[in-house]
């Protein structure tokens, strides 16, 4: 017979832990300001339209920037961007434009600031959205693209970035 689990918060933290994922920037610009923040949760969801979505915590009211501006961009991170992954997730206590000043950004088409030198861009508008729980998942189509050299990816892995092919070890 199958039988549920109590899943809590921690277990469940735990369990995901164990869930490697691309390390990315999410970033906006517009009439509610610019606003960026590290994300892992962001996958493609069709490629006809281009459509990607990313999850953001919706307890912060930052956050909030996104939906108000209508577009974000999806910046996925090299291993040598850790630093941006710190300061952009808020480890580092930098303010938004100090972050930004950390690297260098243009725009494509939406007006959301795109990081130079990511492995992938997907600049892209806000064509819906659904909350739930803790996270908001904004649906983007995309609306610009740029690939960028083929370099080892940033991951988050056992609660800390590792880079693809390196071996594992403790972080601080």
């Amino acid at each position: 017979m199958l039988t549920k689990n109590d899943i809590g918060p921690q277990t469940y933290r735990d369990a995901m832990a164990h869930f490697a994922g691309a390390v990315h920037v999410v970033a906006t610009d517009g009439i509610a300001g610019r606003r960026g923040a590290t994300v892992i949760a962001a996958c493609s969801v069709s490629d006809s339209p281009p459509t990607v979505l990313v999850c953001l915590n919706r307890e912060n009211p930052r956050n909030d920037a996104f939906l108000r501006n209508g577009t974000f961009s999806l910046n996925t991170l090299a291993a040598s961007q850790r630093h941006l992954a710190e300061a952009f997730s808020g480890q580092t206590g930098l303010g938004v434009e100090a972050r930004f000043a950390l690297a260098d950004w243009d725009r494509i088409s939406s007006g959301s600031p795109t990081l130079v030198g990511a492995l992938s861009v997907f600049d892209c508008e806000i064509i819906d959205h659904k909350d739930l729980a803790t996270h908001r998942v904004l649906f983007g189509k995309v609306t610009g693209l740029r690939i960028g050299e083929n370099l080892h990816p940033l991951l988050y892995f056992g609660r800390g970035y590792r880079e693809l092919g390196a071996p594992l070890t403790e972080t601080p």
